[in-house]
């Protein structure tokens, strides 16, 4: 029994001490971002759900979300999957989890902004990454700026 306990308080350790905020996927998008040349906020609390990375000018919101906690389902994402034991605690908070990212895309769109959600698994092809934020958010402003005082 002793050894039981010694395994969950270990485990539980573990899962405390994930971070929601600054995670390597969040930084590597932020680092992105930036390299680019686009300026945002990050983790407006006056918005719903907190975005990860705001660009209050354009209204738009980046999600950055850890495929295993917001249940990340594509085919090839290797941490999206439900844990098999101990499920009746784990399917009811990953579904609350899931429920509540849906209550935010919709809160944020309600408010009239566009939402791009990027899943951790995501953020390790640094050129497909590339693509899918400037297809998003179109030029950087500091980019249109320089292009202008070219002509």
């Amino acid at each position: 029994m002793p050894s039981n306990n010694r395994s969950a308080a270990g485990q539980r350790r573990i899962m405390q001490a994930i971070k929601s905020k600054d995670t390597k996927p969040e930084l590597r998008v932020r680092r992105l971002l930036h390299r680019l040349g686009y300026r945002f906020r990050i983790h407006l609390k006056d918005l719903p759900g907190k975005p990860d990375v705001a660009f209050t000018r354009r209204r738009k919101a980046v999600l950055i979300h850890g495929c295993f906690w917001h249940g990340h389902q594509a085919k090839g994402c290797t941490d999206g999957g439900r844990p098999r034991s101990n499920t009746g605690y784990w399917n009811p908070k990953l579904d609350r989890n899931a429920e509540r990212d849906r209550a935010n895309v919709e809160a944020l769109q309600a408010k009239g902004w566009d939402v791009l959600t990027i899943w951790a698994c995501e953020t390790d092809d640094e050129n497909a990454l590339r693509g899918r934020l400037v297809n998003f958010l179109g030029q950087p402003v500091a980019k249109i700026a320089e292009r202008s005082s070219e002509g």
